[in-house]
Order: structure tokens, then C-alpha cells, then sequence
């Protein structure tokens, strides 16, 4: 892969993310800056409470920073409208969750069909084709028309994977993914990961699984709201 040719899909310019508190403030992120490029699978790592969630929830647009500035795929998102930030967010960012968040009373099909009901990026009469197709690439279509109680937790989260990917968003951004999952399926789940980032797109996860290093190109460790180390992992 030529690194010269990828674009900056990610950049995080002396962002600052503060709460207040009985205290007075506390910062959860602090002068925080560094860029991540397009087609990477990035770690973001650090133990409990070192600003890990706050970070990709300023990535996403779900926090803004009290102080600095986010660019995805050059835009300015912590300037943009709430409406504004809705509507990109739903077309530009797929977002796995630990506890993968179906919603119980659809079939897999229709959860998996719900962000292009939301966004209307695909017409009505393909938006079935394609959450099929997409069901197909991760290895689930046969449970497309059950529901989501009657999947293990693997496959739960190879739909929510699908279903991040409903609108095409050119970013991918997971929290925990596979805190809850077997070895066995967490390195599918990796693996699936790394698939997407090699087809075009760019994942950035959150992770306390350090057997899995061997997938990402880039990993962030943040500690105490400070980005301590950056390390690309693969030439």
C-alpha cells in the first residue's frame, strides 16, 4: 500500500475536552493533536479512564471540544450545526459499539437497513438488496429475517459491523468491539476490521486487547487525557 497516495482522513488539532464538576473542571482530553490517514486500522488504547471514549466521541462529532479543532475528511465537524452534525454523521461515520445496540424488536434485516431509512442514501427499493449484500460480506445473511436475541454475541456483532456500513461512511469507528466476545470470534472480528481498511476504508477502534496489535497499522496510546505515544506499527 503506498502511504504517499492516502489523504488525511482524521486530523485533531490542540483539542482540549473538559467537564465541569463539583470541583470545578476536569479536562478529559488535553492539547491533544495528531492525524490519522485514510485506509489505516488504528488502535486507540489506554487503560480505564484515560480519555479513550471522550476521544472518539470527539472524533465522531457525538462531544465537542471545549478548546482546538476536528477535521474529518477536512471538514470542520465541532463547527457544524447540530442538524448539520446529524446528517454528516449519519453519512460519513459507522459507529460498532461494545454491546452492539440492535434494536431488539427488528429482524436483522431491517436493523441492518434502518441508517439508509434515516439518511435516504439509497433508494427504498435497494436499500433491501444492499443490506443483503452487506449481511453476505460479513457472513450472517442466513439469519437476515431472525431477530437479534436468537444470535450469539459474534454474530450480533458481525450485524452491527453490517450496520455500520449501511450508508458507505469512508469511516469506521468502534468502541470495544469485542470485549464481550470469545477469542476465537474477536480475531474474526479483527479480521474484518482489517478486510474493510484494505478495501478503501479507515477503522479506528478502541481496545484493551493487546494480542490483537498485530492488525493495526497505527496505535494511539492516551493516558490521562495525553496522547503518550503514536506508534506506526508497520512501515
Amino acid at each position: 500500500m503506498n502511504r504517499e497516495q492516502n489523504e488525511i482522513v482524521i486530523e485533531l488539532r490542540h483539542v482540549t475536552k473538559s467537564y465541569p464538576v463539583a470541583s470545578g473542571s476536569f479536562s478529559a482530553l488535553k492539547d491533544v493533536s495528531f492525524k490519522i490517514d485514510s485506509r489505516q486500522l488504528v488502535a486507540i488504547t489506554g487503560k480505564s479512564g484515560s480519555g479513550k471514549s471522550t476521544l472518539l466521541n470527539v472524533i465522531t462529532g457525538i462531544d465537542r471540544p471545549t478548546q482546538g479543532s476536528v477535521l474529518i475528511n477536512g471538514i470542520q465537524v465541532d463547527k457544524l450545526s447540530e442538524s448539520e452534525l446529524a446528517s454528516w454523521r449519519g453519512k460519513n461515520v459507522g459507529v460498532v459499539f461494545q454491546f452492539f445496540q440492535l434494536l431488539p424488536t427488528l429482524t436483522i434485516l431491517e436493523n441492518v437497513m434502518l441508517p439508509m431509512d434515516f439518511c435516504n442514501t439509497y433508494p427504498k427499493k435497494d436499500r433491501k438488496e444492499r443490506a443483503l449484500s452487506l449481511l453476505q460480506m460479513v457472513d450472517i445473511k442466513e439469519q437476515a429475517d431472525k431477530f437479534p436475541s436468537s444470535l450469539s454475541g459474534g454474530q450480533q456483532q458481525r450485524v452491527a459491523i453490517a450496520r455500520a456500513l449501511a450508508n458507505d461512511p469512508s469511516l469506521i469507528v468502534a468502541d470495544e468491539p469485542t470485549g464481550n466476545l470469545d477469542s476465537q470470534t474477536a480475531t474474526a472480528i479483527f479480521e474484518l476490521f482489517a478486510k474493510l481498511a484494505n478495501s478503501g476504508k479507515t477503522v479506528v477502534v478502541v481496545t484493551h486487547e493487546r494480542e490483537f496489535a498485530s492488525y493495526f497499522e497505527n496505535t494511539i496510546n492516551i493516558a490521562d487525557g495525553v496522547i503518550v505515544n503514536a506508534v506506526r506499527v508497520h512501515a
